[in-house]
């Protein structure tokens, strides 16, 4: 796999606290459609679902609202994109049942190409009933959904305790994703073969999700707003 060294992108979230995401790097995606998940929040652009802390960190907060919940869900698509690289970013997870937060990125082309022929690379993703597994994914034609091809990672304590670096290298052979420098997982180009779509640019998303078919059951214990803080998010090539 290629290594990649040279920063060309990143947001390190150092803005005043209770302001929200930079708008030249970031835009809101809105609504409470399910987001094809079957998900129980409304995602906002309201400060209190996403703001900066004054510490250095974005905070992604899920509220329960009624019988309702809401969150934010953050993209750079129009702003930025990159067709291979490292993708990482550094976070601390929320936990809790039926939260799950996710750093991603979509095809650029999802417009022309709807997913999945647009490809999906998810860098990170965690459910907040599950403390030690991390996973990262592809979604891809023939191989998206609940039959897309993933790989995970147990660890000795809980992710929602201390802050981690989630990343993946992204070359025109394969993807290779790492925890805390620890590779864990790797799909080749020769794996997949034609259904191969990871060859043009991607944007990049943060989200914190609750329910779902993946999230699960929101135990009527969990006490909110749930936060998924992360203090930075950096691409290199």
């Amino acid at each position: 796999m290629t290594s990649f060294s040279k920063l060309i992108w990143s947001d390190e979230f150092d803005r005043p606290a209770g302001t929200l995401p930079d708008q030249s790097k970031w835009i809101h995606e809105i609504g409470g459609h399910g987001w094809g998940n079957a998900e129980l929040q409304t995602y906002t652009t309201d400060a209190a679902n996403a703001c900066h802390d004054g510490e250095g960190n974005l905070v992604i907060k899920a509220h329960r609202l009624g019988d309702g919940f809401t969150s934010a869900r953050l993209i750079s698509k129009g702003l930025f994109d990159v067709t291979y690289g490292r993708l990482e970013c550094r976070a601390l997870l929320p936990g809790g049942a039926g939260l799950w937060s996710a750093f991603w990125s979509l095809g650029a082309n999802i417009d022309v190409r709807p997913w999945p022929m647009c490809g999906e690379i998810d860098v990170m993703e965690n459910l907040g009933s599950e403390p030690r597994r991390v996973f990262g994914t592809i979604h891809c034609p023939g191989h998206a959904g609940r039959d897309s091809i993933g790989g995970e990672v147990l660890v000795p304590s809980s992710l929602h305790e201390n802050f981690h670096v989630y990343a993946v290298e992204w070359s025109p052979d394969g993807i290779a994703w790492s925890l805390d420098g620890a590779v864990y997982h790797v799909v080749t180009k020769g794996q997949i073969g034609s259904a191969w779509v990871f060859d043009h640019s991607f944007y990049l998303l943060i989200n914190l999700a609750v329910g779902g078919w993946l999230g699960g059951q929101v135990h009527a214990e969990k006490r909110f707003p749930a936060e998924f803080l992360v203090d930075h998010v950096r691409v290199f090539s």
